[in-house]
């Protein structure tokens, strides 16, 4: 009986000059999305504040700074900097210590980006299927490296390698052979970082090959079994194409890393022997902080970023083909 009476009280109609029902609900819905922006905006707050304080600023200033003669002189008031346009640009492609900096740093990521990739690959593939005993201590050896110190790293390997009271040195004397001076030959000191850098970053393309491989649905791989596929034809039929996409994003970040190198020649060699070892990022610091040529130094710094973007874009546009 109360359930047909509150029927009817509802189908009734609104008695004249009554304005529209309003829901309770609905009227609080503008408040409370307004109060969910603004508590967002207030956690957001902090980030933007030091982005723009640490980053962003700091990009606009330099990309201004490039185009001016920024030195010492200046820094107590930056506005006396003299603007000078593209000259700083055009001073570049005619300095040949810049010019030796981007040959050495596009070696070192010609050279190391597919050693990287081939021997995270390689430790990915053996770790995921072809070592049962120790995994997990054979994987947090791998990945050991990265997460150390790269001055740490670099430091250690400086020992390693020296000639006179190093480790190789020390097994080498052992057999009666004479060890190289690794660092201070021009023809060693570049590969000789490659090598120490390929040891350090392998584990991170290790993880990223490992998290692809356990994505494959293993109904692939046994119905390529199933039709007479060997291991070989498996790994290059199956595993390596459905890995492109993985493939794609450890390419990107490894050469992004690559072209910024400059921990290890910092701390190693110096950039020597006669510039053997000199990167982009190295001589960009020597010029900032050493030499206190600040414009000049932005404007490799804006130089460097627009190789970065170039290739990055290439690479999506090649390896992106590839993953459809």
């Amino acid at each position: 009986m109360t359930t047909t009476t509150e029927s009817a009280a509802d189908a009734a109609p609104a008695p004249a000059g009554a304005g529209p029902p309003t829901s309770g609900a609905k009227g609080r819905e503008p408040r409370s999305l307004g109060v969910q922006n603004l508590a967002g905006w207030l956690f957001s707050t902090p980030f933007l504040v030091l982005f723009t304080v640490f980053m962003a600023f700091p990009i606009v200033a330099t990309l201004a700074m490039s185009f001016t003669d920024f030195g010492l002189r200046n820094v107590t008031d930056p506005l006396s900097a003299e603007f000078i346009g593209f000259e700083n640009y055009t001073k570049l492609f005619g300095d040949e210590k810049f010019l030796k900096a981007l040959f050495n740093t596009a070696y070192f990521v010609v050279v190391g980006v597919p050693l990287t990739i081939g021997a995270g690959l390689a430790a990915a593939v053996l770790l995921n299927s072809g070592i049962d005993r120790a995994r997990t201590f054979f994987r947090v050896g791998f990945y050991a490296p990265v997460v150390t110190s790269i001055v740490a790293v670099a430091v250690v390997w400086t020992f390693v390698l020296d000639p006179s009271e190093g480790l190789i040195a020390g097994l080498a004397s052992e057999v009666g052979l004479t060890t190289p001076d690794f660092l201070g030959s021009e023809a060693l000191a570049m590969p000789s970082l490659i090598l120490m850098a390929v040891w350090r970053n392998l584990g991170t393309v290790m993880v990223l090959f490992i998290a692809g491989l356990q994505a494959i649905p293993t109904d692939v791989r046994e119905a390529a079994r199933l039709d007479g596929a060997g291991l070989w034809q498996e790994f290059r039929r199956i595993t390596v194409p459905l890995l492109r996409p993985t493939m794609l994003y450890a390419t990107v970040i490894t050469t992004i890393g690559y072209l910024n190198v400059f921990e290890e020649p910092f701390v190693m060699t110096e950039g020597g022997p006669s510039n053997s070892t000199l990167t982009v990022s190295l001589n960009m610091y020597r010029e900032g902080f050493n030499f206190f040529h600040m414009g000049y130094a932005s404007a490799m710094a804006y130089v460097l970023f627009v190789v970065i973007m170039g290739i990055t874009v290439l690479q999506l546009r090649l390896l992106k083909d590839n993953t459809k």
